[in-house]
């Protein structure tokens, strides 16, 4: 029996459920129609309060009105739910219930919006959002106020009672041509005096628990049929924001009307089960809504991360909803875009539906790679990593904010961006025709955003340069426009580039990766002479959070810890000022080295520059892994050098990690972006550090 279970009975429920109102006619002209899934909500939340959580009948208040066709509801009056009825089984809650009891109350009927009652708080405009009895029409009809209703729940909560609250009604309404659908709200606002009293407390009382509530508040909760303070001490599930519509329709799998909100909020507990919080459900009800209803979107207050029918908390996951699956064109529509600052690209490890653990690696079923970003939505192309399929309402968690893009857009700046001539046309014409087949990178087309470009400058050479325009440091020699191949070696400088960067841009991003954070990388400091035999003695370097700046010939200590509980195989890659990246620890063609768990190696580096620098940046990029993987394919020579092919160094295994290091490696790209975290059956992760490097006369003093 799970927890939630064992505390069933200590659970009181309020269920009110509205379909027939008497008359429909209200003075005035407003009318509320008869509506046709609200009882039927309550009684399907009856059905599973009693069956699934084992709730007594005499802990169940119901009051429902049904809709026969007569004038007045087929229940005995003092079930219906008019206005009394209703308060006295708030206040009844409140008197049975004991500290620490949970207490559940579920509405289901139309919402509405009238005038206040308390004008001298919200102002002589101010409007009360109000549940609608089913009396409104009569004598005595009246509306349960939000300033009413913030009062009987102030007095759960003063008592120490774990309340949970579903509204599923609007106070909102509109027109709608969906067959069998109907909307649970009106368009008019009820203009008829406001009454000067209330069964709930006196006017005054009303009006100052509406100032205490809302004090300090900047803004109002929406609660889809009114609106109240941030709910203290509660929890609410409303079926819509204020302007929106909530719907009742007939829903696959079943015969009759019920409401949008009620059908999924079942439906959800069915699918997920109890072990979760109410954002995990309502997170799973939002995308079930949106695939009917775009205009209506269930809102949750107040304490979401609350276990379901519980008192427990489940901590919180930084994870974004799959509102939509195109499970044909594999891709999925994301609750999140450019205002929560994603780009193209991210990754998103998608997990199964009702994962409760988001940090376990076996729950993920999919790998989703924005492709179509938008302000608060985002289409994200998916790969499915299990035969789990992927569903609305499961929960993706960022691991890499963008791929590494492995064939780069190349964009040619000719007369029509810079002044030119016809040889600087013709340059270009044979750089256009020398990047065809090209692979790692291709021509930018229209607005096309472009990681490189290409111009062709006053003293007749190609220059490359930066997205921005800026030219790109040490291509050297440069390359004359007239030298025999010049647009072949410009193209081969591009692929190179690329590939370099590519390596750059390698990272295992992936916060839930049993590695992260687990790899400790610093630079100890500089000294001026070093003998392996002794051991070092670095002095600080004297601009601590900057880029450290050693002269050529002087040494430094490269410090890597595992701080992990398991061994990991770690490799240092050097990426150089001449574009070159070779593997400086291990030495030699080992693979790597392996690190127990706490070891810590310190690695000394002595400061060098390729022949003709003055200075230059060296990127250390340490990487270390559980599995045994040859990082060699990261290497590249130097610019302008032919690149060694190196040829199958493992068993006939596959290694996914080790697949992905031969695509950074391979000759023609297989894929145009690298996605990291496709590769998690060798656990990895990665840090880097920068280092200039200048010649003895032109360093600092």
């Amino acid at each position: 029996m799970s927890e939630q279970r064992a505390n069933q009975s200590d659970l009181y429920c309020l269920l009110v459920g509205i379909d027939c109102y008497m008359p429909n006619e209200l003075p005035g002209g407003l009318s509320y129609r008869n509506l046709a899934g609200c009882v039927r909500d309550v009684s399907r939340m009856e059905k599973f309060l009693r069956d699934t959580l084992g709730v007594p009948d005499d802990r169940i208040f119901k009051l429902t009105a049904t809709d026969a066709g007569g004038d007045e509801p087929t229940e005995p009056r003092e079930q219906w739910p008019t206005y009394t009825n209703i308060v006295r089984a708030f206040q009844r809650l409140g008197e049975v219930a004991r500290p620490g009891d949970q207490v559940y109350i579920h509405y289901s009927g139309h919402g509405g919006r009238s005038k206040t009652i308390v004008p001298h708080v919200k102002g002589a405009n101010g409007k009360d959002e109000s549940l609608v009895p089913t009396d409104i029409g009569g004598d005595e009809g009246r509306y349960l106020r939000d300033v009413e209703i913030a009062r009987l729940l102030k007095d759960l909560a003063d008592k120490e009672l774990v309340v949970t609250v579903v509204f599923d009604s609007c106070h909102s309404g509109g027109a709608t041509r969906g067959f069998g659908v109907r909307v649970r709200g009106v368009e008019v606002e009820d203009d008829r005096p406001a009454p000067q009293d209330s069964l709930v407390a006196p006017l005054e009382e009303l009006a100052e628990t509406w100032r205490e509530v809302t004090a300090g508040e900047t803004r109002n909760v929406s609660l889809g049929s009114g609106s109240l303070p941030e709910p203290q001490g509660y929890v609410l599930l409303a079926a819509c924001s204020p302007s929106e519509l909530a719907h009742e329709s007939v829903f696959e799998g079943e015969e009759e009307s019920n409401g949008a909100l009620t059908h999924w909020l079942l439906d959800s507990i069915e699918t997920l089960g109890l072990n979760i919080s109410y954002k995990q459900v309502h997170d799973r009800i939002v995308a079930k809504v949106h695939g009917d209803f775009e205009r209506q979107t269930p809102q949750l207050q107040g304490e979401g991360d609350r276990v379901l029918f519980g008192s427990g908390r489940v901590r919180p996951e930084y994870a974004v909803t799959v509102m939509k699956v195109d499970a044909e064109r594999k891709r999925v529509l994301l609750a999140t875009g450019q205002a929560q600052g994603m780009r193209g690209g991210a990754q998103f490890a998608v997990y199964a539906l009702g994962a409760a653990d988001l940090s376990r690696l076996d729950q993920r079923i999919a790998l989703a790679t924005i492709s179509q970003l938008g302000a608060t939505e985002s289409w994200a192309d998916y790969e499915s990593l299990r035969p789990a399929p992927v569903e609305p309402g499961a929960q993706a968690v960022l691991i890499n904010p963008s791929s590494i893009k492995l064939v780069r857009k190349v964009r040619l700046l000719g007369p029509e961006e810079e002044p030119g001539d016809a040889d600087q046309r013709a340059a270009l014409d044979a750089l256009k025709d020398a990047m065809e087949g090209a692979g790692w990178v291709e021509l930018a087309q229209g607005t096309e955003a472009a990681e490189y470009q290409v111009a062709v400058n006053g003293a007749g050479e190609y220059e490359i340069l930066d997205r921005a325009g800026a030219p790109i440091n040490r291509l050297r020699p440069p390359v004359r426009i007239d030298e025999r191949g010049a647009a072949a070696k410009v193209v081969s400088r591009l692929v190179h580039l690329s590939r370099y960067h590519a390596t750059l841009g390698l990272d295992n991003r992936d916060p839930m990766s049993p590695l992260a954070g687990k790899l400790l990388v610093e630079l100890m400091g500089v000294q001026k002479e070093y003998d392996p035999a002794d051991a070092p003695e670095p002095t600080p370097f004297d601009a601590p959070g900057n880029t450290p700046v050693i002269p050529v010939g002087d040494w430094t200590f490269l410090r890597v810890k595992n701080m992990s509980s398991q061994v990991v195989n770690v490799v240092v890659m050097d990426l150089q000022p001449d574009w070159g990246i070779s593997q400086v620890y291990p030495a030699g063609q080992d693979w790597h080295a392996p690190f127990d768990p706490g070891q810590e190696v310190v690695i000394p580096l002595q400061a060098g520059l390729p022949e003709g620098y003055e200075e230059g940046a060296d990127l250390i990029k340490v990487i270390a892994a559980r599995g045994a993987a040859n990082f060699h394919w990261l290497e590249l020579p130097s610019l302008d050098q032919p690149v060694l092919q190196r040829g199958l160094m493992r068993g006939l295994d596959s290694d996914p990690l080790e697949d992905m290091l031969q695509a950074l490696a391979a000759e023609r790209p297989s894929t145009r972006n690298l996605n990291p975290a496709s590769y998690p059956s060798r656990e990895w992760t990665t840090a880097q550090l920068e280092v200039r490097v200048k010649r003895p006369s032109t360093a600092p003093a």
